[in-house]
């Protein structure tokens, strides 16, 4: 047996007990949650200064994408915040939406589609930082702006102005919304994700109205904002004198350049609303901003100081039920890089990723170094972030020339720019990113009929009465704001009028005319219970003339109008003193002469009869009678069922033959559709409406349908989404991907060796490449899903695409494949363009 002796004992001891604790202190480091990141619990301290906000004292570049959680269901939340991540976004904003939250004075509704709480949380365990924007005012093309419409029934009440009425009810709501925050821990001080909150929205556009009741508004409501003591930047955008310590941020197309700048040395240059295409209302063609446009704006913004970007919007969604604004869509910025189904939309989504990376790897010259702008030509410039004595440089080149391409020359290099475009040399030598080239692949949207969900429509039809005498009478018609109190869209104003023989035209091609001058938004008219036609304004002019001739009968003759909304307003001074409805109704070509009555006695009824029984509910139709389905005229409820669509794309309804009504399904709104304001292309605005599939049941879908002008439901289809259309496009004198590009160590390293242009393609999901629709290298144009060959092309370029990429979910095709280089290449001299068209589904 070996003798130990009791002091080495104790040293082995000692020394075991070292390397075990040591062993756990190391596991634990290496398990411990970084304190700054999003998803750590750990408190948070929130600051800034002249150059960036401040997470525990570390500067950080945000780019932030908005995301508003009553704009798609809960179950949709998780995916939209995954693909902002992978985007390249390490925040995502959304607005606080007061009437929501609180449609009924002093009731709240958090729960569901309103679960601001849940919302926040998701954002944070996808380890995601939040931007707060409490308003309670939000604009946002939603209805009221978000502000309920209770509110404007409050006694002498003027919203957003030194008005004690208004500044309680605001104060009482922002208080309840920070305190549920508190109460979750949601505030980064307390170990959640919110970083920045936003007091009021856009107020400088207003102020002025107000004069020094704006001014003293202003005040009150950052001293408001900063007695909740949530420990984070408050921020007020468009708002040039934001009292301090409040920060004014920009919001535009092209804050790099129209940003005056904060209002006091210590504040940073913050972007909260990049807009990443345009809102559109019904009566609007298609709109768009292109990938590029975007890419420039952002970096010459972080390249001039700016260290947040937020894109308005990163996920537009769908404007559910009557939550739209003034005549806005129910699609919601749809061309944002993830459309209004949640599908990516490339190359806004890729391009925007490449471009953030890129910016990304300037970071440590962005903080460390200082700024100076070289100019390089008459439209060219460099600015540069260097640290004097080191190696730390990152360089922003830029061709500000809008036509012509031109070679700059920077450092004893030359660097060729296209038109209106900026290049990023982290190291101030290595071009990896113009704004202008492209690298991400394309994809367009299709369109596909469903087979399963078009099998068992058999449409029946129920026509809305016009009410006889409802009562609620006036000497004149009430304001249509007033009398929906927004409960509906619709008002019936009813009135009689007796009419003897020798009041009406002797002769049978002469008939009156009646005549109503409407403050908007539209109107219905009947007579004598036959529909005779519609009118209605516009988003620019809500205000319009209703005419059309009347066949009136000798004695007692009704006049029914329906007047419609599309929506409150959502901008403006004075949102509280806006009217609608009709204002002057009168009667024309009677021999007696033109006969006025709008002071004849009125009636009035709030409301379709069909939405007080709840007929698009599987317990209210019932309480009608329906028959068979065909052509309406005038106020007519539809109803068909169907089946689950196949697979699991996106489902829309496509409205085709029908006027301008809502659709209900399963009982809830999903929108309005207006399919007859054709834009000035002669088409809807809007054809497909969003159909959420946690709507859906498997079988026996209730589709209920309210047109109120003219309709055929025949034609109207059930389709499924997809972007299964994939595009490459690049040319020869493409830079190489900034995918093949890192940091290390303050260094810019090359992944691999090749760093050649090649078009890349990648499936959605778990999708395959199943064909080549169009492959061409040479001179080709167009858009993904509408190539077309050029004057050159070379005979083997599908055959190659086919190669690489038949039966992959991915590909990548150097330009320099020696097959697309043979003895028979077309045009040599040239430089050339590879353009290709794939398909993706999944594999058989």
């Amino acid at each position: 047996m070996v003798q130990v002796e009791p002091g080495r004992i104790l040293l082995i001891t000692f020394l075991s007990t070292l390397l075990i604790t040591s062993g756990i202190a190391q596991k634990e480091e290496e398990e411990e949650v970084d304190p700054d990141s999003p998803e750590s619990t750990t408190p948070k301290e929130v600051t800034y200064d002249s150059r960036s906000l401040l997470v525990n004292g570390k500067r950080m570049l945000f780019f932030s994408g908005s995301i508003h959680y009553p704009r798609s269901p809960p179950d949709a939340w998780p995916d939209l915040i995954r693909k902002a991540k992978m985007g390249g976004l390490n925040m995502v904003e959304t607005y606080v939406f007061w009437n929501v939250h609180e449609p009924v004075q002093g009731k709240y509704n958090f729960e569901g589609e309103y679960d601001l709480v849940k919302f926040i949380k998701l954002i944070q365990q996808h380890k995601m930082f939040a931007m707060l924007r409490v308003g309670p005012f939000v604009q946002g093309e939603w209805n009221h702006g978000g502000l309920p419409y209770w509110l404007r029934e409050v006694p002498n009440i003027i919203f957003r102005c030194d008005n004690e009425p208004f500044k309680m009810h605001m104060k009482k709501f922002v208080t309840l919304v920070i305190e549920k925050m508190k109460q979750a821990k949601l505030f980064a001080p307390q170990g959640g994700p919110i970083i920045v909150s936003q007091i009021e929205n856009e107020y400088n556009t207003i102020q002025l109205a107000f004069r020094e009741r704006g001014d003293s508004y202003v005040q009150w409501a950052a001293k408001m904002a900063l007695s909740l003591d949530t420990k984070v930047p408050w921020i007020m955008c468009k708002q040039k004198d934001a009292p301090d310590p409040i920060i004014n941020t920009c919001n535009g197309r092209h804050c790099g350049d129209t940003f005056t700048g904060p209002n006091g040395p210590n504040k940073p240059f913050l972007w909260t609303e990049n807009w990443t295409a345009q809102f559109r209302v019904f009566g609007d063609p298609p709109s768009q901003r292109s990938a590029e446009d975007l890419a420039f704006s952002i970096i010459r913004f972080c390249s001039k100081n700016g260290t947040l970007v937020n894109y308005y919007m990163y996920h537009g969604g769908t404007n559910f039920g009557r939550t739209s604004s003034s005549f806005t869509t129910t699609r919601y910025y749809d061309e944002a890089p993830l459309d209004e189904f949640g599908l990516i939309r490339e190359p806004k989504w890729g391009h925007l990723k490449d471009a953030h990376r890129a910016v990304n790897l300037c970071k440590r010259a962005l903080f460390s170094g200082s700024p100076f702008v070289q100019k390089l030509g008459p439209d060219q410039e460099a600015r540069v972030w260097e640290q004097p004595g080191t190696s730390l440089c990152s360089a922003f080149l830029t061709n500000n020339n809008t036509k012509k391409p031109q070679a700059l020359r920077f450092r004893g290099q030359d660097y060729q720019l296209p038109p209106r475009s900026i290049s990023i040399l982290p190291d101030c030598k290595t071009e990896v990113f113009n704004s202008q080239m492209i690298t991400t692949h394309h994809n367009s949207r299709n369109i596909v009929r469903s087979i399963a969900a078009n099998k068992n429509f058999n449409w029946e039809m129920y026509r809305e009465v016009v009410p006889d005498d409802p009562g609620n009478k006036l000497n004149e018609p009430r304001e249509l704001y007033e009398l929906t109190k927004d409960t509906s869209d619709y008002a019936w104003y009813i009135t009689k009028l007796d009419l003897g023989r020798r009041d009406l035209p002797m002769k049978n091609e002469i008939l009156p005319v009646l005549r109503v001058a409407s403050l908007g938004h539209g109107l219905h008219c009947y007579v004598n219970g036959k529909y005779i036609g519609s009118a209605h304004g516009s988003k620019v002019e809500k205000s319009f003339v209703f005419q059309k001739p009347v066949e009136f009968q000798a004695g007692s003759n009704q006049i029914a109008l329906l007047g419609f909304l599309v929506g409150l307003p959502d901008s403006g001074a004075y949102m509280e003193k806006r009217y609608a409805g009709p204002r002057s109704i009168t009667i024309l070509g009677l021999n007696t002469g033109t006969l006025d009555i709008t002071l004849n006695t009125w009636s009035h009824q709030v409301g379709l009869d069909g939405e007080k029984n709840q007929i698009y509910t599987q317990n209210g139709f019932p309480k009608v009678q329906w028959v068979k389905g065909g052509p309406s005229e005038g106020v007519t409820w539809y109803k068909g069922y169907f089946d689950a669509p196949e697979g699991d794309n996106p489902v829309a309804v496509k409205m085709t033959g029908m006027g301008k009504g809502m659709v209900y399904i399963n009982g809830r709104n999903i929108g309005r559709y207006w399919m007859s304001y054709l834009s000035p292309l002669k088409r809807p605005t809007q054809s497909e409406y969003h159909i959420p599939r946690s709507y859906l049941q498997p079988t026996m879908n209730l589709i209920v349908i309210v047109e109120d002008e003219k309709g055929d439901p025949k034609n109207i289809e059930i389709v499924l989404v997809d972007r299964d259309t994939i595009c490459g496009f690049i040319t020869e004198n493409h830079l190489p991907s900034v995918r093949l590009f890192e940091g290390k160590g303050g260094k810019l390293v090359a992944l691999e060796k090749d760093l050649k242009p090649r078009v890349e393609l990648a499936c959605p999901g778990q999708k395959q490449i199943v064909a080549v629709e169009f492959a061409s290298f040479g001179d080709p144009f167009g858009a993904c899903g509408h190539y077309v060959e050029g004057n050159c092309t070379s005979p083997v370029a599908k055959k190659v695409v086919e190669k690489f990429c038949l039966g992959k979910p991915s590909c990548k095709i150097p330009l320099d494949t020696p097959d697309l280089h043979n003895k028979n290449e077309a045009c040599p001299e040239m430089k050339k363009t590879f353009a290709i068209q794939a398909k993706c589904a999944f594999k058989a």
